[in-house]
């Protein structure tokens, strides 16, 4: 083996290792039941395209500008070097 595929090897090995390591949070999964808790969304709304708080952005979010607000198309001067 090379010395650059055994660098890449190593280099993976010791990354796979710390992604499969722990991250350091310790004890059981729990969901928590603090009021604050209760105004975040949960995984299923935020996975959810056009859930309830995307039709409250939609309203919130400004119209889009008139067509006649529209920049001018370029145009050529005709001097070409």
């Amino acid at each position: 083996m090379s010395a650059p595929a055994r660098a890449v090897l190593m280099v993976s090995l010791a990354a796979a290792a710390a992604a499969l390591s722990a991250c350091g949070q310790r004890g059981p999964l729990f969901l928590p039941t603090d009021p604050a808790a209760a105004q975040r969304a949960t995984l299923p709304q935020l996975l959810t395209p056009g859930g309830p708080r995307a039709a409250s952005e939609a309203e919130a979010a400004p119209k889009p500008a008139a067509a006649s607000s529209a920049p001018a198309p370029a145009t050529s001067t005709g001097t070409q070097k």
